[in-house]
């Protein structure tokens, strides 16, 4: 019991580790926080779908708090917690529907996108332009960065030998 217990927390470092650095690695990166990245969840998701939507969220919640320090954009505190943990811990919905893995990974970015547009609207509304409505702009916003970024990800999960991985990561 105790090395399985072992063999998860080593995973999940090394899985929040490496998103740490794939997310470094933009292809563009916007204005007011947010990048297309080279699919830097997806260490987050394969936590996710290997340990379950419970070790996925707190996986992500961790990142978040280390991305927090490493890229900080803050306005107000509340705002910390809809940029930072809240939707990196939705990616743990990414192992919700198992059997589904591409539908759940869709839920988990359309969950981190939502916590972003609430944030946008909430916190951005001055960055919107003149005349434009706040919740618009945030949709606009978040979306240029999230749709490809999701994209991305999907591609290279599907390019992933999945059952191979997993297998070799039990023995």
């Amino acid at each position: 019991m105790p090395r399985s217990r072992t063999r998860r927390l080593v995973f999940a470092a090394l899985m929040i580790a490496c998103t740490l650095v794939l997310e470094q690695l933009r292809i563009f990166h916007m204005p007011q926080g947010g990048s297309v990245t080279l699919g830097g969840m997806v260490p987050l998701l394969l936590l996710a779908y290997r340990e379950g939507p419970a070790v996925g969220m707190l996986g992500g919640g961790i990142y978040g708090l280390l991305n927090l320090l490493q890229d900080p954009f803050v306005v107000h505190p509340v705002q910390v917690l809809f940029d930072y943990p809240l939707p990196y811990m939705c990616m743990g919905l990414a192992a919700v529907l198992p059997r589904h893995r591409i539908l759940s990974t869709a839920l988990a970015f359309a969950a981190r996108f939502l916590c972003h547009v609430f944030s946008g609207v909430v916190f951005f509304a001055s960055y919107a332009p003149a005349g434009m409505d706040p919740l618009r702009y945030s949709l606009v916003f978040n979306a240029t960065y999230l749709l490809p970024d999701f994209l991305i990800c999907c591609l290279i999960l599907k390019l992933l030998p999945l059952k191979r991985i997993f297998a070799s990561l039990r023995s």
